[in-house]
């Protein structure tokens, strides 16, 4: 059944949010003009001002809005009324009221004021920072841990747009959820917002008891179930109006207050621990209805009933009784008290489903989801024992670690520690640099003489129970051993000693590990990178340190590091707002990949002193490739985390094999480098000049690659170019060259080129490499040039005939060639069906590579899912090829020309969505050659279409362009 309440109260708190956003960018909007805290000293008044600053600073509150916090008097105990005059008298005199004037400073004027100056003894982990500013189990939508001070705000930001003046007062314990268009204070010089609660809740709580005219007729405090009955309290459906501790004060009765203050005798003879004034006995038992001046005199004190707080009561019964109070219910609405130590607990713990419709969770903030306990802006280590019900805040939990059941641990770091059931552990720094770390039960209060279940001879609250230490983790050491040597230290004398501005920069530290490790578990989770971008507000550069620490003690020679090394940097390059970051973090990544790759392929390959020619001149051509099925599956770092399965066939162009490499023996000392088909030569007699080959533009980029490769020069030691010659029996000229192929083709000729290289260096020099040995040398050389890139080009040209080329998941990668066996009808059929059409335009440089990887390493599940897919397509493609089904091999090209467009949408253009559009209906299979953009596309003729009219339909449509077909075979 639906719960039309929880559903109304989950409006209106969203609401609430959505009017605190706006008031945050729209200066219309009304807000309110005061907001003050109370603090019990000008040490908490401290932390709640840092408080405040950060918000402000981070445009986290309207700034249209004066905020002031005001201790107590000289740090003593002036009670909620004594602080409500101050809060009263602070306004005043900021609007620069003159005595005697007729207008009021109230006039006009919004002011919230929340009484937050309370010492906590109940729940003493929040009496340095302040309850008020104790954790709420709650993201905000901008990234924050949400507090009860940032709850406050949100929902009480609604209330300013229905009062025109006046003084909201509340208290900084309880979280009231209320849909503020309920308040109507037309008319009413104060009013008392109640909720309705069952009166077994209300028996626990103050009540108010209305009157035939809607007033506040009396206040009953903790009354029997018996009581409120008999004195009408309680409703038909068995329900009572009860104290939410919000007030709503109007400009009368803020000058009739103010003008007992005006004056500074007047002032401090009200504000003052003799007289210790309570707000909500004091201020408003005059106002209730059926208030008698003699019953006034006897209403409980927030302290002692002294001669001092008689007069007192005197002079505001004059000022007050004759106001009346009006009493709004609010309904469908609630409030929750965060009050003592064993609430907090089952707040988060227990009761934290009650609040799912507010957003509670049992993890905000941290790195660990745990089922059945709570954990707020903390790191927990996977390897610590966490017991059920344990509330972890504000705390490093790391390995070795272990909490019985019903803990509460806050603001500390463990290490390798226990702590006993039932037991809060809360660490606080104090003022002289030093640390303590406070401990009792979850069931203890510290006004009792009680402390787990033992007697002291005073309350916990002053008992010195607590070592001082030099460093947070000695103080939990000492405490849990229950070590008492040293000086020993209060819950009480620990507050006032503690050193408040530590707290935020603690939380905040805590905060950025945490982010942090939040995002290595979702990269080990294999969360994507989107995903994580989406949950997490933007990281600062503590977190970014934190990250790059962790990815330098990786070892990316372990395929497991390897792999969360990369996607480190992979996703701070996303979550990085810079810019020059982004790009910085990607090139670590790429850089990663690629030191990986070469240190794996490069295993053996040293400087070979003992090699010479064994002949006078090495001669290598090669085929170019046509990739078919599984391409970027062999692109690390893929294939090292999954393996690669590729389907490539090598094919001549026009009779030719248009791959060239020539190594000859020179009768002199020098290297000499040359590349027919750039018109490049050159003639090296310093070996430094050989040993960079990372120069994109140096057109001998690959020659210097291919002789450190195969060990003909060392890669960075030197050695003269004489003695080189001399062991190597002459000098050495090198020349490549591909013959009649456009740059950019996508067949693969800058890789078949290493490959040839390797294979004419090993021919020249007798060294008689397997194919294996082939491929590696191969590879090391695309990654001494830093090009990246995968192993099929090379493979695919070394190989002839048409394979299926898979490796296993590793770092360093083995190859299996198996070359399919496919009879000769089916080959003949393929050669006459299959052909390639040149585009007329070369297929442009770009970051196509990166951009691939990066998809790739960041979890997109897009490209994830199309990775797999493609080499599940290369697999069936042997199966049909294999059958002799040449036309379920053509739907399948078709297929991974459809998918390879997921994983790069610039495969194509309009250039060759148009060359596909205009032959369509003479082709039944269709994909581009390399990575697309440019350079060849590769189809399969429908049977009886032959190539001269595919050549005539292409002429028919773009003339000279460029567009024709070329003439091929496969080898």
């Amino acid at each position: 059944m639906t719960n039309y309440t929880t559903l109304f109260q989950q409006q209106s708190y969203i609401d609430a949010l959505e009017n605190y956003q706006d008031t945050l960018r729209n200066e219309e909007l009304p807000v309110w003009d005061y907001v003050i805290l109370t603090a019990s000293n000008a040490a908490q008044a401290k932390a709640y001002e840092l408080q405040i600053a950060n918000r402000l600073e981070k445009n986290q509150l309207p700034r249209r809005t004066h905020y002031a916090v005001i201790p107590d008097r000289n740090g003593e105990r002036i009670g909620s009324g004594g602080a409500t005059f101050s809060a009263i008298k602070y306004v005043a005199e900021k609007e620069n009221a003159q005595p005697g004037e007729g207008d009021s400073p109230f006039r006009n004027k919004r002011i919230l004021c929340i009484h937050s100056g309370g010492d906590s003894k109940r729940v003493p982990q929040y009496s340095a920072c302040g309850k008020l500013f104790s954790p709420v189990p709650r993201m905000l939508p901008d990234g924050r841990r949400s507090t009860l001070f940032d709850e406050l705000v949100i929902g009480l930001s609604t209330v300013p747009s229905r009062i025109n003046e006046g003084m909201l007062v509340c208290s900084g314990d309880v979280l009231l959820l209320f849909n503020a268009l309920q308040i109507d204070f037309y008319g009413a010089n104060a009013a008392a917002l109640s909720v309705k609660e069952s009166v077994f809740v209300g028996k626990d709580h103050g009540v108010y008891l209305k009157n035939e005219s809607g007033l506040v007729g009396s206040f009953l405090h903790k009354q029997t179930v018996e009581t409120l009955t008999k004195l009408g309290a309680v409703d038909a459906n068995e329900y009572i109006d009860i104290d939410t501790g919000a007030v709503i004060l109007d400009k009368d009765i803020l000058d009739s207050l103010y003008g007992l203050v005006r004056e500074e005798e007047g002032y401090l003879s009200f504000v003052n621990d003799r007289a210790r004034i309570s707000f909500y006995a004091d201020f408003l038992y005059p106002m209730a209805a059926n208030a008698t001046l003699e019953q006034y005199y006897l209403e409980k004190p927030e302290g002692e009933l002294t001669e001092e707080l008689y007069a007192c009561r005197t002079k505001i019964w004059d000022a007050l009784h004759l106001y009346r109070m009006k009493l709004i219910s609010l309904s469908p609405a609630s409030f929750i008290h965060f009050g003592t130590t064993r609430e907090l607990h089952q707040l988060v713990t227990e009761d934290i489903e009650k609040y799912r419709f507010l957003g509670w969770k049992r993890a905000v903030g941290a790195n660990w989801e745990p089922d059945n306990c709570a954990v707020s802006n903390s790191y927990v280590s996977k390897f610590a024992t966490i017991g059920e019900n344990c509330y972890i805040e504000d705390s490093r939990i790391h390995d070795g670690c272990h909490l019985g059941g019903n803990c509460i641990v806050s603001g500390v770091t463990l290490r390798d520690d226990t702590v006993p059931e039932n037991t809060v552990l809360h660490g606080l720094k104090l003022n002289d640099g030093r640390f303590v770390c406070r401990m009792y039960s979850v069931y203890d209060n510290p006004k009792e003489n009680r402390h787990f279940d033992k007697e002291l001879d005073q309350s916990l609250w002053t008992a010195p129970l607590f070592p001082v230490c030099a460093s947070i983790e000695e103080a939990v050491k000492k405490t849990l051993a229950g070590n008492k040597a040293g000086e020993l230290i209060s819950l009480k004398d620990s507050f006032a000693r503690a050193d408040v501005t530590a707290i935020l920069p603690w939380q905040e530290n805590l905060q950025e590990q945490v982010l942090a490790e939040s995002v290595l578990t979702m990269i080990d989770n294999g969360t994507p990178a989107a995903e994580v971008l989406a949950q997490l507000p933007q990281i600062n550069s503590h977190t970014v340190d934190y990250l790059l620490n962790a990815a330098q003690d990786l070892d990316t020679c372990k395929l497991e590091q390897f792999k969360k090394k990369i996607r480190i940097y992979a996703y701070l390059s996303k979550l990085s707002a810079d810019l020059k970051d982004k790009d910085r973090f990607a090139k670590k990544c790429l850089n990663t990949i690629c030191d990986a790759t070469l240190s794996a392929a490069a295993e053996g390959i040293i400087y070979r002193s003992d090699m010479a020619f064994c002949r006078e001149e090495a001669v290598v051509r090669l085929p170019v490739r046509v990739n078919w099925g599984g391409g970027w599956s062999d692109t690390p770092p893929h294939c090292m985390e999954h393996g690669g399965t590729v389907l490539n066939a090598a094919v001549s162009l026009k009779g030719k094999l248009p791959v060239e490499v020539t190594v000859r023996k020179l009768n002199e000392a020098a290297i000499i480098l040359t590349s027919t088909d750039i018109g490049s030569y050159k003639e090296f007699r310093d070996i430094t000049q050989l040993q960079d080959c990372k120069n994109p533009s140096d057109p001998f980029a690959l020659h210097k690659a291919a002789l450190i490769a195969c060990g003909v020069i060392p890669m960075k030691e030197y050695v003269s170019i004489e003695e080189i010659a001399r062991h190597l029996g002459g000098g050495i000229y090198m020349n490549t060259r591909v013959t009649n192929i456009p740059k950019g083709s996508g067949l693969g000729t800058s890789s078949i080129l290493s490959g040839a290289c390797v294979k004419a260096i090993s021919e020249a020099f007798g060294l008689n490499w397997t194919d294996d040995i082939l491929f590696e040398r191969a590879l090391c050389m695309e990654q001494l040039m830093a090009t990246g890139g995968g192993w099929q080009d090379q493979v695919g040209g070394l190989c002839p005939g048409i394979k299926m080329i898979t490796t296993k998941p590793g770092i360093k990668q083995e190859f299996v060639c198996t070359p399919l066996r496919i009879d000769d009808k089916t080959m003949a059929e393929l050669n006459e069906r299959f052909c390639l059409i040149y585009t007329g335009q070369r297929r442009l440089a770009r970051n196509l590579l990166r951009e691939v990887i990066t998809k790739y390493i960041c979890n997109d599940p897009v490209s994830v899912e199309a990775h797999y897919t493609i080499q599940r397509l290369a697999v069936l493609m042997r199966f049909e090829l294999e059958k002799g089904n040449v036309d379920g091999f053509a739907k399948l090209l078709s297929d991974h020309w459809e998918i390879s467009q997921k994983i790069d949408k610039g495969c194509t253009n309009t250039c060759i969505d148009q060359i596909f559009l205009s032959i369509q209906d003479l082709i039944v299979g269709k994909m581009i050659c390399g990575a697309g953009g440019g350079g060849f596309l590769q189809v399969v003729l429908k049977k009886g279409v032959n190539k001269e009219t595919l050549r005539a339909r292409l002429y028919e449509v773009f003339k000279d362009s460029g567009v024709d077909v070329w003439d091929c075979r496969f080898e």
